[in-house]
C-alpha cells in the first residue's frame, strides 16, 4: 500500500475502474456466446445480434473496447448471422 494520500486515492479508483470495464467486457463477451448459440440452435439470431452490437457499443463508449476492434468483431458476428440464414 502506497504511504502518500494521492497514491492510496489512485489505487482505490484503478481498482474501481477496472471493476467496471471487466463488467462491460464480460457482457459483450457473454452476448457473443449467446449469439453464437442461437445461430447454431438457428433461434432468435437477429435479436441476439442487436444486444450483442449494444452490448459492443457500450463497451466502446466506455473506452473498454477500441473503436476499430468493435467493427472488426460486428463485422464477424453479421457475417455469421447472415451465413447461418
Amino acid at each position: 500500500m502506497p504511504n502518500i494520500k494521492s497514491a492510496k486515492k489512485r489505487v482505490l479508483v484503478n481498482k474501481t475502474k477496472a471493476l467496471r470495464n471487466k463488467m462491460y467486457k464480460s457482457s459483450y463477451k457473454t452476448s457473443i456466446k449467446k449469439l453464437a448459440l442461437n445461430i447454431i440452435n438457428k433461434v432468435e439470431t437477429e435479436t441476439s445480434l442487436n444486444s450483442a452490437y449494444k452490448a459492443i457499443d457500450k463497451a466502446v463508449a466506455k473506452g473498454v473496447l477500441n473503436k476499430n476492434a468493435a467493427a472488426r468483431k460486428k463485422s464477424k458476428l453479421a457475417l455469421a448471422a447472415a451465413k447461418a440464414v
